[in-house]
């Protein structure tokens, strides 16, 4: 019981790095929609001010996606990790935020190439919700560790959809601290 209790810690931290930097890819504190205060320029720069605008409104729902997932996460990795019906309760807090951001990025007005991208976006993190949802019905610790490699797997497309639209709004890559 001692190592299942364990391992829900080490799912639970996969899953929750991945969640806050692929969900939202908020970029660190400070973070303007053409920069940061510590980065380079971005990939490729904003068009404009709609392009900014896009950035910004980006940036909204990304940051607040972002807290919310630190909430939950920060509760499984500690003081829920030995609880499976508190650990259950954030990962489907958890659910609800993803598909809250996913909403509101569809509301964003993008341009037909970045569209493409957000709707690449709200697939991949629509999948990776479906496959968090399952694990908040896990009956046991042992059966949420189960569900890690699958979790992790679902984080990767999620990643690079997120790189992918930050490029194309002109934001920097999403920070991985």
């Amino acid at each position: 019981m001692a190592r299942a209790r364990w391992r829900i810690g080490t799912v639970v931290m996969a899953c929750a790095a991945a969640l806050a930097s692929g969900c939202a890819g908020g970029g660190p504190a400070g973070a303007t929609p053409g920069g940061n205060a510590t980065s380079a320029a971005p990939a490729r720069p904003a068009a404009g001010s709609g392009q900014r605008s896009l950035a910004a409104r980006y940036l909204v729902i990304a940051k607040a996606g972002n807290a919310r997932l630190e909430i939950d996460f920060d509760g499984l990795a500690h003081r829920d990790r030995n609880h499976l019906a508190a650990a259950k309760a954030d990962l489907r807090d958890a659910v609800a935020t993803e598909r809250l951001f996913d909403r509101r990025l569809l509301r964003i007005g993008f341009p037909p190439a970045i569209e493409a991208t957000a709707r690449r976006l709200y697939r991949a993190n629509q999948s990776r919700a479906a496959l968090t949802a399952a694990a908040a019905t896990s009956g046991s610790l042992r059966d949420l560790h189960a569900r890690q490699p699958a979790l992790t797997a679902a984080n990767r497309p999620v990643e690079q959809a997120v790189r992918m639209i930050r490029r194309e709004l002109g934001l920097p890559p999403p920070s991985t601290g």
